[in-house]
């Protein structure tokens, strides 16, 4: 097998892409630099990364960097017609999950104690292994007070789903509340068209808690 020589610039955005579409997973700039001999200070980086990005511009699919790396991923515009070729509906969550997720993203760390607080209504056990199942929040220590109540936050896979670098990047609550409401109407409004029959309009989603 014969080995390519790099010599320009384009020549190590070529291997860089080829690595970066072959990933399953975001790709940190650290597993990035193993890719070659040579060692670039972190402004050649950058370049070579941006560079890369604006390549990919205007197409459907773009370079994002995200909390645990870079990857290459659909453009959100795009994506609702690739749902459609998905044999598997996406899990739908019910709203005290997602009111949950909400209050942990921007009030971490918190115990189920706060949340509950913030509420106004206990939490069920399932909302919180829902959460955990997902890979979006997890135990990050214990409150020193009585009991030692666990303290939720979110993780770096919750960025990443969100196609967030860090958690600065979040939206304004408000703006979480109007997407978990349109969401909301969108799973009604599917789930009437799907069924087209009163009992299984009224039925309860498996993922809800």
């Amino acid at each position: 097998m014969s080995t390519i020589s790099l010599y320009k610039p384009e020549d190590f955005k070529i291997v860089l892409e080829a690595a970066l579409l072959a990933a399953s997973e975001p790709m940190p700039l650290a597993e990035l630099k193993k890719l070659f001999d040579q060692e670039f200070d972190d402004d050649t980086w950058r370049t070579l990364l941006d560079d890369l990005r604006r390549d990919w511009s205007g197409r459907g699919i773009e370079l994002t960097q995200l909390a645990t790396g870079w990857r290459f991923q659909t453009r959100p515009e795009y994506q609702v017609f690739l749902d459609r070729l998905r044999n598997e509906k996406p899990p739908r969550y019910s709203r005290a999950v997602m009111e949950t997720l909400a209050i942990i993203a921007y009030r971490q760390p918190v115990s189920r104690g706060d949340i509950e607080d913030i509420r106004g209504v206990a939490v069920s056990p399932n909302v919180l292994k829902t959460l955990e199942a997902r890979g979006w929040v997890d135990v990050v220590g214990h409150r020193d007070a009585p009991g030692r109540p666990a303290l939720y936050a979110t993780t770096k896979k919750f960025l990443d789903d969100l196609s967030l670098r860090s958690l600065s990047e979040l939206p304004p609550l408000t703006e979480i509340e109007r997407v978990m409401d349109l969401a909301e109407q969108t799973d009604e409004t599917n789930r009437v068209a799907e069924t087209g029959t009163a009992e299984e309009q009224s039925a309860t989603p498996a993922e809800q808690a």
